[in-house]
């Protein structure tokens, strides 16, 4: 099973888990049920729409990149994270370079307090 098919199914498992059907689903998360069931089949890489399924339907959306669970206090904390990396994601190569050296500065600032 390739790593799409696996996020799909782990997709799938979110949905039903959260009690909605694929149409109830993809209005949620704004895109289409035809997209939504080639997300779940793996056909199609969700990418950037896990940002959308986290933060408009709950999913946890680490189990479903990775199958690992986060204690339900912590995803809050995650959706903010998943959030900043994929803005980093969105800039310039020169762009992502300077928010790095920001934070390997924020890094050591911290460390040598």
């Amino acid at each position: 099973m390739h790593l799409s098919e696996e996020i799909g199914a782990r997709l799938q498992s979110e949905r039903k888990r959260l009690n909605l059907n694929q149409e109830q689903f993809a209005n949620i998360v704004g895109v289409s049920k035809r997209t939504l069931a080639s997300y779940e089949s793996g056909s199609r890489e969700a990418g950037s729409v896990l940002l959308n399924l986290a933060a408009s339907a709950g999913v946890d959306v680490l189990y479903v990149v990775t199958g690992q669970r986060l204690p339900v206090a912590e995803r809050t904390l995650l959706i903010e994270e998943l959030e900043m990396v994929a803005h980093v994601r969105g800039l310039g190569e020169e762009d992502r370079g300077a928010v790095k050296r920001l934070l390997r500065a924020f890094g050591n600032k911290i460390d040598g307090q």
